[in-house]
C-alpha cells in the first residue's frame, strides 16, 4: 500500500517529512470487498449484498484506486486474491465477523434474534434433520433468514463463512463445539420390486455377491461406503460388486427406485420410497449401525442470538 509523503518546513525552517493519511476507504467498500472475498464471485457477492454485479465491481474499483492496490485478479472465468488482497482480508474478515457478532449479540437482548444463519451441510443430513423443521423455525423466528450449503465436503465452516455445519460423526477441530443431532443412524439394504423380476431375492448377506450393488463414495474420488453389519454382536464387512457408484446417496435412492440394483442406505432416509412401495426391504434381519450426525460451530464466549436460536431449535426437534 502506498503512502503520500510531501516535504515542508519545520518551525526553525528546516525540512521536514510530513507523512499523510492515506485515502480513506469506507465501511460500505470494505464490506463489499469481504463479500467477494468470501465467495470468490462477483455475482453471489451481488446477490448477498442486494446489488447488481456492475455495482459490486464498480465499489472494488473504487476500494482499489483508494488503496492504490489491486486487490483481486479478474478473468472471465474466474475470481482470485492478489497478496495484497490476500493479506487485507486476512485482517479485514474477523474484524468485521466481530462487529456482525457484537450486533447479533445486542439484538438478543430484545428476545428477537434476526440476521442470516449460513450452514454448510450434506444434501442426506438436511433432507433428515433440517428440511422437516426449517418451515416451523421460520414462523418461530421471522427475523432470521436461513441461507443453506450443500455438499459432502468436510468444509473449514470459518474461513468459507459459515456459522453452523452439519455432519457424520463428532471428530471436529479443537475449537469447535458439536453437538449430537438426531438418533444414530442405521442402514438398510434396499430395492425395488422390479429389479427382482427374473432375480432371486438374498436370503444371506453371502447372496449380496451375486448381486449388482450400487456403490458409494464419500467425495468424489474419497473412501467407499463399508457395507458393514451388525450379526449377533460381530460386525460382518461384504465386499459387493456393482458397475454404479455415486458420491451422493440421493442418487443411490434413485437408481435404486428405477431398479439398477441394490443399496444399502440410511432407513430415515428412504422411508418416503419405502411407504410408498417403491423400494422394499430386504435382508431385514441384517442392518448396519453407523455414527450418529453432528452440528458444530465455532467455540464462542457469546453467542451470536440467531446461531442460539438455531441451535437450540434443532436439537430440540431431532432430540434422539
Amino acid at each position: 500500500m502506498n503512502k503520500k509523503v510531501t516535504m515542508g518546513r519545520d518551525l526553525q525552517g528546516g525540512r521536514t517529512a510530513v507523512e499523510l493519511a492515506s485515502p480513506p476507504v469506507h465501511l460500505p467498500g470494505l464490506l463489499t470487498f469481504e463479500a467477494v472475498a468470501r465467495h470468490m464471485n462477483f455475482a453471489r457477492a451481488a446477490a448477498e449484498l442486494g446489488v447488481t454485479p456492475t455495482a459490486v465491481s464498480r465499489t472494488i474499483k473504487t476500494v482499489e484506486a483508494q488503496l492504490n492496490v489491486r486487490l483481486f485478479n479478474r478473468t472471465t472465468r474466474s475470481v482470485s486474491l492478489t497478496e495484497a488482497g490476500a493479506t487485507l482480508n486476512s485482517k479485514l474478515a474477523p474484524a468485521l465477523a466481530l462487529i456482525r457478532n457484537s450486533l447479533s449479540e445486542t439484538l438478543l437482548a430484545t428476545d428477537q434474534p434476526s440476521g442470516t444463519v449460513r450452514i454448510n451441510t450434506s444434501y442426506v443430513a438436511y433432507r433428515m434433520l433440517i428440511e422437516p423443521h426449517i418451515e416451523a423455525f421460520l414462523a418461530s423466528f421471522p427475523l432470521i433468514h436461513v441461507e443453506i450449503s450443500l455438499d459432502n465436503l468436510l468444509s473449514d465452516i470459518v474461513n468459507a463463512g459459515f456459522d453452523v455445519g452439519i455432519r457424520m460423526g463428532k471428530r471436529v477441530q479443537n475449537d469447535m463445539v458439536a453437538k449430537q443431532l438426531g438418533p444414530v443412524q442405521r442402514r438398510i439394504v434396499i430395492a425395488a420390486p422390479t429389479y427382482f423380476h427374473g432375480r432371486n431375492e438374498p436370503k444371506s448377506l453371502d447372496d449380496l455377491l451375486k448381486h449388482d450393488c450400487i456403490r458409494q463414495r464419500y467425495s468424489v474420488g474419497g473412501r467407499w461406503f463399508e457395507w458393514n453389519f451388525d450379526a449377533n454382536g460381530q460386525v460382518v464387512q461384504i465386499d459387493i460388486h456393482g458397475r454404479l457408484i455415486f458420491d451422493e446417496m440421493r442418487s443411490v435412492v434413485d437408481a435404486a427406485v428405477q431398479g439398477h440394483g441394490i443399496g444399502f442406505v440410511f432407513r430415515d432416509f428412504a422411508k418416503q420410497e419405502l411407504s410408498s412401495g417403491q423400494l422394499r426391504h430386504i435382508l431385514k434381519q441384517h442392518s448396519g449401525l453407523d455414527d450418529a450426525f453432528h452440528l458444530y460451530y465455532p467455540h464462542r464466549v457469546h453467542m451470536p442470538g440467531k446461531l442460539r436460536a438455531f441451535i437450540d431449535f434443532m436439537l430440540d426437534a431431532n432430540a434422539p
